[in-house]
């Protein structure tokens, strides 16, 4: 049976941004929110011996979004400030 799909959309997000402040990913939401721009966000356990890479966060958040709207969303993040930006790791897409 075939994918169902959107538009063309067949449902596989592209990740946009991940950050180990959760204060950080919480701004980021809201202004995709009030954007209108669609998203997902998945939080991952970092593993105990790998805390090092993440500066000693416990948890990592995702946020992924449709590849059609990629472009609106970075230019969304450029509406949080820039201590909040210097804290996301953007995606290349």
């Amino acid at each position: 049976m075939a994918a169902k799909t959107l538009g063309g959309y067949t449902g596989r997000d592209i990740e946009l941004c991940r950050t180990t402040n959760e204060k950080v990913g919480n701004m980021t939401r809201e202004i995709l929110i009030e954007e209108r721009i669609p998203f997902t966000t998945n939080c991952r356990k970092i593993p105990f011996f790998k805390r090092d890479k993440y500066k000693g966060a416990s948890r990592v958040w995702v946020i992924s979004t449709n590849p059609n709207c990629y472009s609106e969303a970075r230019r969304a993040l450029d509406l949080l400030d820039l201590r909040s930006r210097r804290r996301l790791k953007l995606s290349n897409f």
